[in-house]
């Protein structure tokens, strides 16, 4: 008996949250079967769309649904100048889709298809921010009084750059740009930030913390061993892809695990951080890199090389994708920790049967392919929004004028 084939794709943008979600279904000639994939870039949502609706939905129509890598290569060499997060995540959308409906198909999980889980479910660390240290370790307090293990710490500083938790305007005053970031007043509060941490929370708490991307390769190694004796469970991005070619040396200085690839825009990009020797955990977008099939992929090669997995998960992930990420770290024994973002019951309503978190561990669907289903009438009612992040980015700059990475 021939497999289905693809009868239309249509692309889904909701903002529940303000982030805008790319949802792609497939459907196919088998009435009742479709697929949906996540093809999430919230910065540039419209660009995605275009690429899915005008260029590559023509070429999927009457393809057979069970040829899921043929098809991805296709449409990855079908635009000749591929990669890119735009065309990465509108073929992570297809593929993402082309596995729900291959785990419909069998009944299964695609877990299930991926070889199976290694664990009962998985763990996440949450997110624990405030204006000041106090505030910072209240929230992280509470989290861990829920159950959570694992929490990323970002904390306030004067000017508004300040990533992850509330800055604080005209921190700078008398200087060209006093809502700007200080670079040496961030490299010495944070580790004043982590010994407070450590004295209130005890030393059974895995604690994290997320650069993103802002320091020079030196200031990296300067930062990671004033956070030695803190023995943070990672230190994300701690310098901007630009200068990827560096971490090698930074981690061989660093004392302090490194998690790298948030802003990995290619498999090979990726593969490169793990075979080169610079990361100890990857931590690639999955969209942004083409979906479920190049994550599989990945999580091997972390395996044979002693890496660990750690993807990408902020609000900026739909369900959907939650649920790809959990299958990837079901399945793999190069799994470090999951990112986790816990959606409001508005999310739920629009995604019904996505996975839960809860007391520091996230739980997949049971149901086949990703067990998730879409309310396209809730979804509406959250049309796109245009320009938050942008704005927000245009904020980090230095005390001087100049801009940082964001």
């Amino acid at each position: 008996m021939s497999a289905p084939t693809i009868t239309g794709l249509r692309v889904i943008v909701t903002a529940p949250e303000g982030v805008n979600l790319v949802v792609v279904r497939i459907d196919t000639s088998e009435p009742g079967l479709y697929g949906l994939g996540c093809a999430t870039f919230h910065q540039r949502f419209a660009a995605v769309v275009a690429a899915l609706e005008t260029h590559i939905a023509p070429l999927l129509s009457g393809r057979d649904v069970s040829q899921i890598s043929d098809i991805g290569r296709s449409l990855h060499y079908s635009s000749y100048w591929r990669g890119g997060p735009v065309l990465n995540s509108a073929l992570s959308g297809v593929d993402m889709a082309l596995w729900d409906i291959a785990g419909k198909r069998a009944g299964l999980p695609v877990y299930d298809l991926l070889g199976g889980p290694l664990r009962g479910a998985v763990p996440v660390y949450l997110h624990a921010s405030g204006a000041t240290v106090e505030q910072t370790l209240d929230e992280a307090e509470a989290l861990v009084d829920a159950g959570y293990r694992h929490v990323r710490l970002q904390t306030g500083q004067p000017g508004l750059g300040t990533y992850g938790a509330p800055g604080a305007p005209n921190g700078y005053p008398g200087t060209p740009y006093p809502d700007g970031w200080n670079v040496h007043h961030y490299l010495a509060r944070t580790p004043r930030l982590f010994e407070a941490a450590r004295d209130r929370l005890g030393d059974d708490v895995e604690l994290l913390h997320d650069v993103h991307s802002r320091l020079t390769p030196k200031q990296a190694v300067v930062l990671a061993r004033a956070l030695e004796p803190y023995r943070l469970f990672f230190l994300e991005d701690v310098v901007a892809p630009e200068h990827y070619d560096r971490l090698p040396e930074v981690r061989a200085a660093a004392p302090v695990p490194l998690a790298v690839g948030e802003l990995t825009a290619s498999v090979p990009d990726a593969a490169r951080l793990v075979t080169a020797g610079g990361v100890d955990l990857l931590r690639c977008h999955i969209s942004a890199i083409g979906g479920v099939t190049p994550g599989h992929k990945l999580s091997v090669l972390c395996e044979l090389h002693g890496v660990q997995t750690a993807w990408h998960a902020p609000a900026d992930v739909s369900p959907v994708g939650a649920a790809a990420n959990l299958a990837l770290d079901l399945t793999s024994p190069a799994f470090g920790i999951q990112e986790g973002h816990v959606y409001p019951e508005v999310v739920h309503e629009i995604f019904p049967g996505m996975p839960v978190i809860a007391a520091g561990y996230a739980r997949p669907s049971t149901a086949p392919g990703w067990g998730i289903e879409l309310d396209e009438a809730a979804a509406a009612k959250h049309p796109p929004v245009l320009h938050a992040h942008e704005r927000w980015a245009a904020t980090v700059r230095r005390p001087d004028g100049s801009i940082e990475a964001p």
